[in-house]
């Protein structure tokens, strides 16, 4: 396995985007972009995020349901983000979800640099039709993730639920993040899964936003995260 992580230039960010979408990323444009690039016997996964940006998403990742649910992270958060893999599906999406969870948490911890000047904790309650779920999310150094979710079927379309949580647990365990999941509501598989994506990114915007009273200052009594 062969893992390396760089800054994105301006450059190359924004052609992604421009192939993908038409349009360019100029007014958008920030320093907290990273990219990630991971590749294994298994997988090959490129991540880049701007955690400044406008919401807009190329993902192609070759499981359509996990692409649809990186939309939603990328549109609630605010983020730009631009998701390729490959990998070995003829086996199942196993390897290839759990690598791109791990290369979007390398890349978010990037991203954030040492943290200072960040809010750092972030809540959110989403509705979607029947489902309710609750996300509490902390920008803490310490991985930890509590998963309440009760998903009634094994797939959503193809997608096997089962890989919701996996997602969930490389991204905690490689963006060092302490995540609750909770919920509180829900009968339709789909509808569940997607308010959790819906709410962790929203809450994933409220902690990585700066807080102007903190200034340059690491958020936490300790001096340290």
């Amino acid at each position: 396995m062969q893992t390396s992580i760089h800054e994105a230039s301006s450059q190359e960010h924004r052609t992604a985007f421009e192939q993908a979408n038409g349009a360019s990323l100029e007014p958008v444009f920030s320093g907290r972009v990273a990219s990630v690039s991971r590749k294994t016997g298994e997988t090959d996964v490129h991540v880049t995020i701007n955690l400044d940006g406008q919401g807009r998403c190329v993902a192609a990742t070759g499981i359509p349901f996990l692409d649809h649910m990186l939309h939603q992270i990328a549109s609630h958060g605010l983020f730009d983000l631009e998701v390729r893999a490959t990998g070995d599906l003829e086996i199942d999406d196993h390897h290839t979800n759990e690598d791109v969870g791990i290369t979007l948490g390398q890349a978010l911890a990037k991203s954030l640099g040492d943290r200072k000047g960040i809010v750092r904790f972030g809540n959110f309650l989403a509705p979607l039709d029947e489902a309710l779920i609750q996300v509490a999310l902390d920008l803490s150094g310490r991985p930890h993730i509590s998963y309440g979710l009760q998903i009634p079927t094994e797939r959503v379309g193809t997608y096997d639920t089962q890989l919701v949580r996996e997602f969930f647990v490389a991204v905690v365990n490689h963006s060092q993040m302490t995540l609750h999941i909770r919920q509180l509501d829900g009968i339709n598989s789909h509808h569940i899964i997607e308010a959790t994506f819906k709410a962790f990114a929203r809450a994933l915007r409220v902690a990585t936003e700066t807080d102007p009273r903190r200034a340059h200052t690491i958020p936490s009594s300790k001096g340290v995260l």
